[in-house]
């Protein structure tokens, strides 16, 4: 039912949308019904989809109790939260889907249960190592974090234990240990599960789902209570959040959701663009709308992801946007190559202090790698500089022993009735717990300080935002903040993987160790589906950049292991031909004067395809595999990886063996020139497989 809008109501509604840009402006206005927004990196998606939100509610189409907005981390949730809160619309329900379907279940419990709620298992560990140990595998860790891995992507692909060997065999999924028992560990995993009644994240929208499609009273009285639901991050649904979100629906078409294919980096969970690409095919009457004017990054980082990106293979229409840069111009990006890691991170941990130095804020600063190993390395360059870092997937804000102090003094607080304006009263409490007028010189202390600050911050940001707030009104606000996990910001600069900076942004972005078998990710090697997410990774990390955006790889891993990197394929066609870093080495590229593309060793023709790469040689030129070698090679790499109890590709791909046999390579240097062959896998296994390599040309 519409509710009735004054004109004041109506005018309002107008100025919402004066500070839109046309296509922000048609998205947020579009008539209640299906929208897809496809929304390029900094296009203001949050901005336009909350607005949405806002006008739908100012207009009378929904009432802002019987909104639900789901996105994928407490952090985006957040910050949609303190978005509508500044638009006026403090009802509406913005929440991550585990954490929607969480309430729902335990709303409705009681009713289709019966009984008190399960408890809810935030470490599946130990119940996979029970599972695994029944089925007579290893329990050592690793092995245990890819069964559990593998458990969640079956849950989240809505694969049962009975069907998971025919899925697995067809989508050809690299397990941890054959397919039959993998099922075995998943179904005892399940059956322990049951037992203990104890849930698990998955189950949560497992169960709820259930719940809607087999309780018709239940599913009633939800979508009596929910008329509108918006989507972020559509690109990374999984089947299992596509089917609750088809539950909430339940038939009704009042849905906006807002993606870009181009930024799918989750696929190994699960995810999938397939919902977003085919949104106009489930829904022909839907609104479309693309945004592609970056808001977010200089016009130079802009040209960068878009060359990035653009030299994607298989792009679907829906994925490709082209961003547009509104910003004034800004620095070119540098690229840099180094010996080795120590050098690449003291440079960076340089130029770091340098950017400190011209007033770029350090939680304005970020590192970002393709794997959390490679912080070490960074850490300790900072820490030497004396610069201050937060490691994000670290030490929880909330969970700080000066955190939790400062709480409970200000609920403290909060419960005694004063006349001090909000931001003031906040100082003078957290002034009993540490926050001084100046900060400490450095260290712990200075740590401890910038989290009080950064409460201090939080209680400015909701005194701009909501009229009257007041102590308790505080309080509440971080004890949602608490629970949903979404710190203020902490002085720092910042280390993280590129996954966990999705989403996030920085004035200034350092992308590291971009080397072959790193980025990619060597298990990527030989799979171009895989391949192409690795692009879109890298594209993720280029977007995140502002102004200042540096690229960089080493060609060692430590001082005097020899130069045995190459820098990433990514790289080429992004360096510029004149800078000192275009080099490239003989035995990694044959190529034409002036060309930075791969070629064929064979004919001299370019190298398109991700496996022509690896074997050196095009399509058209006849394989010069020896079958011999191959075999041997295969047979060598079976027993090690029942040694090492790993995968087989963890050992090599079968690519990379392929390439081996065809090259046929007697030392080092023409070892590593195969791609996939990095400095880690020369030092464990280049002896081995020359051996093997030798052995075969004497036979």
């Amino acid at each position: 039912m519409a509710i009735a809008s004054s004109p004041q109501s109506r005018q309002s509604r107008a100025g919402l949308l004066d500070g839109l840009d046309p296509e922000q402006r048609a998205a947020a206005a579009a008539p209640r019904g299906p929208v897809c927004v496809l929304a390029g990196a900094g296009t203001g998606k949050t901005r336009t989809i909350t607005h949405r939100i806002a006008h739908l509610v100012q207009s009378g189409h929904v009432s802002p109790g019987q909104v639900l907005a789901v996105t994928f981390t407490t952090r985006a949730a957040g910050e949609m939260r303190t978005r509508l809160r500044g638009l006026g619309v403090d009802a509406a329900q913005a929440l991550t889907f585990h954490a929607a379907a969480r309430r729902q279940l335990r709303y409705f419990w009681p009713r289709v249960v019966g009984d008190r709620p399960w408890d809810l298992i935030d470490n599946k560990f130990r119940l996979v190592a029970q599972a695994a140990q029944r089925v007579r595998l290893s329990t050592e860790t690793e092995v245990l974090r890819d069964l559990a891995s593998e458990i969640e992507w079956s849950k989240a692909s809505l694969v049962s234990p009975d069907d998971y060997p025919s899925v697995a065999a067809r989508m050809q999924r690299d397990t941890p240990a054959p397919v039959a028992q993998v099922a075995e560990v998943y179904r005892w995993y399940e059956e322990l599960k049951t037992n203990a009644q104890v849930l698990d994240f998955d189950d949560l929208l497992l169960q709820t789902t259930a719940v809607l499609e087999r309780h018709d009273a239940v599913a009633a009285e939800f979508r009596d209570r929910y008329r509108c639901f918006v989507v972020d991050e559509y690109q990374d649904v999984t089947p299992l959040q596509q089917r609750l979100l088809d539950a909430w629906l339940g038939g009704r078409d009042d849905l906006t959701v807002v993606g870009d294919a181009n930024q799918t980096i989750y696929s190994f969970g699960g995810a999938s663009p397939k919902s977003l690409l085919e949104f106009t095919r489930r829904f022909p009457e839907a609104t479309v709308v693309r945004l592609e004017r970056d808001y977010r990054s200089t016009p130079q980082v802009v040209a960068l992801a878009n060359r990035v990106i653009g030299a994607a293979r298989g792009r679907p229409a829906g994925s490709r946007l082209k961003l547009v840069g509104q910003r004034p111009e800004g620095p070119e990006p540098r690229f840099a190559e180094y010996e080795d890691e120590a050098a690449e991170a003291g440079a960076v941990a340089r130029r770091v202090r340098e950017l400190l130095d011209e007033d770029v804020p350090a939680s304005e600063i970020a590192v970002l790698f393709r794997v959390n190993a490679q912080s070490e390395a960074y850490e300790q360059a900072l820490t030497e500089a004396g610069i201050p870092y937060l490691v994000r997937g670290g030490e929880r804000f909330f969970q700080r022993t000066e955190v939790r102090q400062a709480m409970a003094a200000l609920r403290t607080a909060s419960m005694e009735p004063t006349s001090l304006e909000l931001v003031t009263a906040v100082r003078s409490v957290l002034a009993r717990v540490g926050l001084t007028e100046q900060p400490p010189s450095g260290g712990a202390a200075k740590e401890r300080w910038d989290a009080l600050l950064a409460l201090v911050e939080l209680a400015e940001e909701l005194a701009a935002t909501v009229e009257d707030a007041d102590l308790p009104r505080f309080v509440a606000e971080l004890e949602q903040r608490a629970a949903a996990q979404h710190p203020p910001t902490v002085e720092g600069v910042t280390l993280a993987s590129l996954h966990a900076a999705k989403g996030l942004e920085w004035d200034a972005v350092f992308l590291v160790g971009l080397s072959e078998g790193t980025m990619p990710i060597l298990h990527a090697d030989g799979d171009d589906a895989a391949i192409e997410e690795e692009r879109r990774l890298f594209y993720v990390g280029v977007t995140r950049a502002r102004e200042h955006l540096s690229l960089s790889w080493s060609l060692s891993r430590g001082q005097g292991r020899g130069r045995n990197r190459r820098r990433s394929r990514f790289l080429y066609g992004l360096i510029p031909e004149d800078h000192p870093a275009a080099r490239i080495a003989r035995s990694q590229q044959v190529s034409k004067p002036g060309s930075n593309v791969a070629r064929c060793r064979l004919c001299g023709g370019p190298l398109v395809q991700t496996m022509e790469v690896k074997l050196g040689r095009c399509g058209k030129c006849p394989s010069t595999v020896d079958e011999g070698l191959l075999e041997k090679l295969k047979a060598w790499r079976g027993e090690r990886s029942r040694e090492l109890k790993v995968p087989a590709f963890v050992v090599f791909t079968d690519a990379t063996l392929m390439a081996i046999a065809e090259q046929r390579p007697t030392d080092d240097g023409a070892l590593v020139s195969i791609s996939g062959i990095g400095a880690t896998k020369l030092e464990r296994f280049g002896a081995e497989v020359l051996d093997v390599v030798r052995s075969s040309m004497r036979s």
